[in-house]
């Protein structure tokens, strides 16, 4: 821009003032332009900190007009640059900071948070080829939820990090194909799901864009590829099942996928930005220390482990994100950015280091999975091997169609089937790395049809149990002595059992049926699988198991878990105060919640809790428990191990919606909306505190204290293969001469259906 321009350029501005001046005298402090606006004023006729309208030609022809103070920016003020980029918007101490809008001479904008000049907060860019992304930014970066519309008709609607997709994320092709699932630096990498328009999909891992591990294809007709997926043909491994229909066709080869579905599903890459704002920002003069955003370097790690710096006019992922989630950003200097600390949400920003000038942004952690991974070298490791081999064999295996209407030939405890898995293989099962060993199958059709019953797809099922990741083994065995494992999505949980429970579980299993059937929203244990692992040679170990679903398997991190009986003699955890965190399963006696449901909802849980009990009391069955999870929505205050949890717990989880107490009500009230909440399941409710009376040890309901605290609620009824058997009422005869009858577990299946439910009835309660 010459002077020429420069010139028309003030005119122009001077002309925009003085109209604005004549059209609004009396609203000035509201505008853009104070009361006290003058051309070119001395700052010397202000008094420090006094904020004023003025209008400034910096040397290098830029012009800036808005309200000043202390010689720089403050408060609302446009800039327009000699390039022809401009800026308008709020403005603090000389930096853009809150909101405003920056436009791009190719006609590109930003409109959304600015803090100390960058992009950063909620934002949204449009491309000058029409991208547009709507979402969160760290530092001139994509980096948390957003949406992104491409030119080419595609969109993506998920996670971002360092400018690129990453995490959980849905893209959408302009063709109608779509694909579900995890990003890694841009790419589909991980588990997930690809949809083409036609009908047919893969479920399963993958890998720089492409499938790669176990996987399962699927083609509209319900005929289904079950395998190891990979672009190299020798690596591909796997069983094609037909639907029956004469259509399938039986020599399909799965490179097909990588050759010709996959080929008009490409990512589209998004335009690039020109020019950062930050780089944009002026040296103004009086500013101690102020260094020139071009000298600002990002650090990232290379290959060889060491840091490697480049300047900021470079790429924009060139910064580096610590194994914490510490963003670490680096200067030429020891520059003090601590007041863009000011509404920045969710990062904390650290005194920098004397030495390197490392500013430390602190990103909210991913909250560690529970359990220990079984990897190769763990005890475990071939039994894990063993059981997911089995899996796959038994859900995959071709079988006929179903009715729910079971004959009675299929609950028969002699219906199982033994298959042989040596480790070279056979014609009906796979070569594998573990030791040869055998599978056993309990009422194979029973469960099959349980599956169905829940709404389980076969396909995914084998997914979640045989995937590429590895189960989790719980830190240590119940009371029982079983192991329990989880899988790596958490909706399964697998649980050693001994003998006897296998036995109750297949005496039960027609009324278990029967019962599941008849009540969509039973609250007992939900089961999938029954199943038995023999290994041949001299040990002859067999180990048998049942799978369940996993009663925490939530988008909502749980702050509180509670294990309910009824029962208060030994109901209390053995773990101090200070020891108890999220993972911890509370009992009875530390219970110090009242829960508080919806009138709708609680009138069903009491309907739903007398229909189980008394199935459970028809059975037999006793010592079952009602299983509890707390996610508290708000930061609530922290007076004990046992309250809600303190602030720093619940920034350590991801972002969950946040409902009002109107929209709750809305919400459970409109039966349009109730598709996410079940009973049980994603329940919005209240609890109110409680504390007990110092003199009684054994009260299990504590005094009502009006504290109250908005909440998700998962629970169920757990633990239900324990008969009142002959060792049950020996520990109950036992017991009764040392403690009140009335205190202890064992007691007959009626009493305890009766106990369990006046004690479960007070501790939930209607919220009016």
């Amino acid at each position: 821009m010459n002077k020429e321009e420069t010139g028309i350029a003030v005119k122009v501005w001077e002309e925009t003032t003085l109209t604005k001046s004549q059209a609004v005298p009396k609203r000035r402090a509201k505008t853009f332009f104070t009361t006290m606006s003058v051309y070119n004023v001395d700052d010397d006729e202000h008094g420090p900190g006094e904020v004023y309208h003025a209008e400034r030609v910096l040397a290098n022809g830029d012009f800036y007009t808005g309200q000043w103070a202390d010689n720089l920016p403050h408060g609302q003020g446009k800039y327009l640059w000699t390039d022809g980029c401009m800026y308008v918007g709020e403005w603090y101490r000389g930096k853009t900071m809150g909101k405003g809008k920056f436009s791009w001479p190719s006609g590109a904008t930003y409109e959304g948070d600015f803090k100390g000049g960058y992009m950063d907060g909620i934002g949204t860019y449009t491309g000058s080829v029409g991208n547009t992304y709507k979402g969160s930014w760290i530092m001139n970066l994509k980096h948390g939820k957003g949406t992104k519309s491409f030119s080419n008709g595609d969109y993506y609607e998920g996670e971002w990090r360092r400018g690129l997709q990453d995490g959980h994320g849905r893209y959408q092709w302009k063709n109608g194909n779509h694909y579900i699932g995890q990003w890694k630096n841009g790419m589909i990498n991980g588990n997930g799901t690809m949809i083409w328009s036609c009908g047919n999909r893969y479920d399963g891992f993958w890998e720089d864009g492409l499938p790669k591990g176990n996987g399962t294809f699927r083609w509209a007709d319900g005929s289904f590829y079950v395998g190891v997926w990979s672009k190299d043909p020798k690596e591909q491994n796997g069983t094609y099942y037909p639907s029956g229909s004469p259509a399938g066709d039986l020599d399909w080869d799965p490179q097909h996928v990588y050759l010709v579905d996959l080929t008009d599903s490409k990512i589209c890459q998004g335009e690039k930005i020109s020019i950062l704002p930050s780089q944009k920002m002026t040296n103004w003069p009086g500013i101690a220390g102020e260094v020139n955003q071009k000298q600002l370097v990002y650090r990232r790690w290379n290959d060889g482990g060491r840091p490697k710096r480049m300047s900021v006019d470079e790429r924009l992922s060139n910064y580096s994100l610590d194994t914490d989630g510490s963003l670490n950003v680096y200067t030429n200097g020891d520059v003090d950015l601590r007041n863009s600390e000011e509404g920045m949400e969710n990062l904390q920003l650290d005194d920098l280091d004397s030495g390197g000038g490392r500013v430390v942004l602190k990103l909210p952690p991913t909250p560690k999975k529970q359990g220990e991974t079984i990897a190769r070298g763990h005890k475990n490791y071939e039994l894990m091997l063993n059981l997911q081999l089995g899996i796959r064999h038994s859900v995959g295996r071709p079988a006929p169609a179903t009715s729910l209407d079971l004959k009675a030939s299929a609950f028969d405890p002699k219906e199982k089937v033994w298959t042989k898995f040596p480790p070279e293989g056979s014609k009906h099962t796979p070569p594998h790395q573990s030791c040869e060993f055998k599978w056993k199958d309990y009422c194979p059709v029973v469960f099959r049809t349980l599956r169905k019953l829940f709404n389980v797809d076969a396909a995914d099922y084998m997914i979640s149990i045989c995937g590429n990741d590895a189960l989790r083994e719980l830190s240590s065995p119940g009371k029982s002595g079983s192991f329990f494992y989880l899988t790596n999505d958490d909706k399964y949980m697998i649980k050693t059992m001994k003998k006897a429970e296998v036995k109750v579980l297949i005496r039960m299993l027609p009324a278990y049926y029967n019962h599941v059937r008849a009540f969509e929203n039973t609250l007992v244990t939900k089961f999938f699988g029954l199943h038995c692992v023999k290994l041949t040679g001299t040990a002859q170990k067999k180990v048998r198991f049942v799978i369940m679903g996993n009663l925490f398997c939530s988008e909502y991190v749980i702050h509180r878990r509670f294990d309910l009986k009824g029962s208060s003699h030994g109901r209390t955890t053995a773990k101090p105060q200070t020891a108890v965190d999220p993972t911890t399963t509370l009992k009875d006696l530390d219970l110090n919640f009242i829960f508080r449901l919806q009138k709708v909802w609680f009138q069903e849980f009491c309907r739903q809790v007398d229909r189980d009990c008394d199935f459970l009391e028809q059975e037999r069955i006793m010592d079952y428990s009602l299983l509890i999870g707390v996610h508290f929505r708000e930061a609530v205050s922290y007076r004990d191990s046992h309250t809600p949890p303190r602030n720093a717990e619940l920034d350590n989880e991801p972002a969950a919606p946040r409902l009002s107490r109107v929209d709750m009500d809305q919400l459970l009230l409109d039966p349009t909306r109730w598709a996410s909440i079940k009973l049980g399941v994603n329940m919005p409710a209240r609890v109110e505190q409680t504390v007990r009376r110092n003199d009684c040890e054994t009260q299990l309901i504590g005094e009502p204290t009006g504290e109250l605290y908005d909440v998700i609620l998962y629970f169920g009824i757990i633990d239900i293969l324990q008969d009142y058997d002959i060792s049950k009422k020996l520990e109950h005869a036992y017991k009764s001469m040392q403690y009140d009858p009335t205190s202890i577990s064992a007691v007959d299946p009626r009493q305890y259906s009766r106990r369990f439910r006046d004690f479960i009835y007070r501790a939930f309660v209607e919220d009016t």
